[in-house]
């Protein structure tokens, strides 16, 4: 099944790529060329791996489904999978207004490169910066193309920052602004190896490290502490 996803979006994504691929694949077997046959083969079965999108089903639902109020209340998801490479106070001018925490997570080549929402709530503002291509895990990143994603919750701002790296070369939003989100819903896809910024307000209770591996949605509550988890006390304000 998650081959088939990979199959589906990186035929959406990038057709050309596929096509030039498969196409490769046939030159091999008519000329009976193997090696050809092989390294062809190995590169599309690289690029469906890159755009596998899992499902993945958030630890708790929403109360109105069910679900557990306070765990649904309380955790805030991953908005990538990838590792934390930075957890530091800065500056963010643009929606949430001034100082917050920035948690850093650079996503692999062989990390899901699907962003999802941390929280439920209505997407408020999508703003495109232009830059440059640095590698991702370096702090010169912080100037490469990206685009800002930021989402009003019923426990205040946050936002999700898709990034560019060295090979990732193009970044695709799914949402609009005034468009509701739910807890885990896509948001978008950075193509081949990138960078995603969460900024929460400072009174956020941040419960991860620098180094650690976390995953945007998560199947079971045992998973939970792979996720981007905060405590109560991380409205704004508060």
């Amino acid at each position: 099944m998650i081959i088939i996803t990979g199959i589906t979006a990186a035929w959406r994504e990038v057709k050309a790529i596929v096509i030039g691929l498969i196409s490769l694949i046939l030159v091999g077997l008519l000329s009976r060329q193997r090696w050809l046959v092989a390294l062809a083969t190995t590169l599309l079965s690289g690029v469906f791996y890159f755009f596998r999108d899992p499902e993945r089903t958030p630890p708790f639902s929403p109360p109105e489904s069910g679900g557990d109020r306070g765990g649904y209340n309380d955790y805030l998801l991953s908005p990538a999978d990838g590792r934390i490479t930075s957890i530091q106070t800065v500056t963010e001018p643009h929606f949430m207004g001034g100082e917050c925490q920035r948690i850093t997570i650079f996503l692999s080549l062989f990390d899901v490169h699907v962003q999802r929402a941390p929280y439920q709530g209505v997407v408020k503002l999508l703003r495109y910066q232009s830059g440059g291509f640095a590698p991702a895990f370096l702090s010169q990143a912080d100037d490469n193309e990206a685009n800002l994603i930021g989402i009003e919750t019923p426990r205040g701002p946050l936002a999700v920052k898709q990034m560019t790296g060295i090979l990732a070369r193009r970044i695709v939003c799914w949402v609009e602004p005034e468009q509701p989100v739910t807890l885990g819903q896509h948001l978008g896809l950075i193509k081949f190896g990138s960078r995603v910024d969460l900024f929460l307000p400072l009174t956020s209770h941040i419960n991860v490290q620098i180094g650690q591996q976390v995953h945007g949605g998560q199947l079971t509550f045992k998973s939970a502490s792979k996720c981007m988890v905060v405590k109560p006390s991380w409205r704004a304000g508060k």
